[in-house]
């Protein structure tokens, strides 16, 4: 039963992964499709997505959902739907760009051609993580003292091109959050007033924290606002953001790590090498 269970999740996830992939122009990351899934698919939710479980065996934490993710996309590799080079970036095939969503059939177009078979205590093995530097990240940020985080977010948003005010500053307040105004300028030499928020939140930032947010932008006549977290948003918080004349830009712990990689802010790039399968190959 479990078995079953499991496989109507990867065949509901496949149907996601290449309505996913077609959506973001057919060649993207894991990451990319993981969250498109996670923010915009009506058939997944994203507490599904994010669910977190411990393992009866090893006591260690995972994902569920990343686990069958990997196992679809897998599937989808195999069956020619996807094809890639390194495992990591994604692209359609022709098969795949080809392929009717409508008209997709996971049990007779992909897993009528597998052989491989399942067993219902896969669910509980770990994801290898890509690039770990993300979490140790994380939970560095996590860990700093007040003054020391707001020193990195003031950093941050200087590398993002916010100039400061320095009388309204960014400071920090007893609830573990950054609150500041600056000023962006375009290109065209036009200024936006900018009201900024940065929490390190456990849980996801949720929608009436952003209508919190949007109203204390009124306090200096905002035009912009952006909105950082260590955690993430939910799907209500992400609509509401987008809304009315202001838009608020969400940041979460991704994009973060995303930007401290983008302006190499306290980080050094390490270059490694990948042997090709000259030397892997047997004789």
């Amino acid at each position: 039963m479990a078995v079953n269970r499991m496989i109507k999740f990867e065949n509901l996830i496949m149907g996601e992964v290449l309505k996913s992939m077609q959506a973001l122009g057919g060649q993207v990351t894991r990451k990319e499709v993981k969250r498109e899934i996670r923010d915009h698919s009506e058939v997944i939710s994203e507490e599904k997505v994010d669910e977190v479980k411990k393992s009866k065996k090893t006591g260690i934490s995972y994902r569920p959902f990343d686990y069958r993710f990997n196992f679809a996309v897998k599937h989808l590799i195999t069956t020619g739907f996807i094809t890639t080079e390194d495992n990591r970036n994604l692209e359609l095939s022709e098969k795949g760009r080809m392929v009717t969503l409508e008209d997709f059939n996971p049990m007779r177009d992909v897993r009528a051609a597998l052989t491989e078979t399942l067993s219902d205590d896969t669910e509980e093995e770990t994801e290898v993580e890509e690039e770990p530097w993300r979490t140790e990240l994380l939970v560095a940020l996590a860990k700093m003292p007040p003054q020391k985080f707001e020193m990195f977010s003031r950093g941050l948003l200087i590398n993002m091109g916010v100039e400061l005010d320095d009388n309204i500053g960014v400071r920090y307040v007893g609830d573990g959050g950054l609150d500041g105004f600056g000023y962006i300028t375009s290109d065209d030499f036009r200024t936006t007033r900018v009201a900024l928020q940065a929490k390190r939140w456990d849980g996801k930032v949720s929608a009436p924290e952003i209508d919190k947010f949007r109203g204390a932008m009124d306090k200096y006549n905002a035009e912009y606002g952006i909105f950082i977290t260590t955690s993430d948003f939910t799907r209500e918080a992400m609509k509401t953001a987008k809304e009315g004349t202001r838009v608020i830009t969400l940041i979460n712990g991704d994009k973060i790590c995303d930007l401290v990689a983008k302006y190499h802010y306290y980080v050094e790039p390490v270059t490694t090498y990948k042997l090709k399968s000259f030397f892997t190959d047997d004789e």
